[in-house]
């Protein structure tokens, strides 16, 4: 895959999400769906991989550009995480200049309409990502204590990997 259009597509996904994870639903249509220069599989294994490392959420993004074009891959994953501070620099001004309700407003719709992306994209990746009925009351087990209760999500994981392994 061209490492140009790589990035641009990776910072495209970026740049119009407000978190981590936000952005997967946008990476799985170009990479997975369109282009496929990834599999479902490996998406979920850039985000598990990010999960399970010390960082910012969004740190998948270098995984996902190494799978998808190896070093350089991963090179324009790095420069994608770090764009965004860059572009941050005119809603920094806006915000000086007292536009914040505007601000508010428009990162509130962002971010309703981030979630939507997330549920949607995890539900179509919940079969590769469990392809078992035990994997499947496992994650939603998972779910359920994470929606309802103040579990940290690092003990969620290690425990669903652990358990992962016990039924795998």
């Amino acid at each position: 895959m061209n490492i140009a259009v790589l990035y641009l597509l990776l910072l495209r996904a970026t740049a119009m999400s407000f978190s981590g994870f936000a952005s997967v639903p946008m990476v799985r249509e170009d990479l997975v769906l369109h282009r496929g220069v990834l599999t479902d599989q490996q998406l979920n294994n850039a985000v598990a991989i990010s999960q399970a490392s010390p960082g910012p959420l969004g740190i998948y993004i270098v995984i996902v550009g190494y799978f998808a074009g190896g070093v350089p891959g991963a090179v324009a994953g790095i420069l994608v995480v770090a764009s965004p501070a860059i572009m941050a620099l005119p809603i920094a001004y806006a915000v000086r200049r007292r536009r914040t309700a505007a601000i508010r407003g428009a990162c509130s719709g962002i971010v309703i309409g981030s979630c939507v992306l997330m549920i949607t994209t995890a539900v179509q990746l919940a079969p590769e990502a469990a392809p078992s009925s035990a994997l499947m009351v496992l994650a939603a087990l998972a779910f359920g204590a994470l929606a309802t209760t103040r579990v940290p999500p690092v003990v969620a994981v290690v425990l669903c990997a652990v358990l992962g392994l016990i039924v795998s």
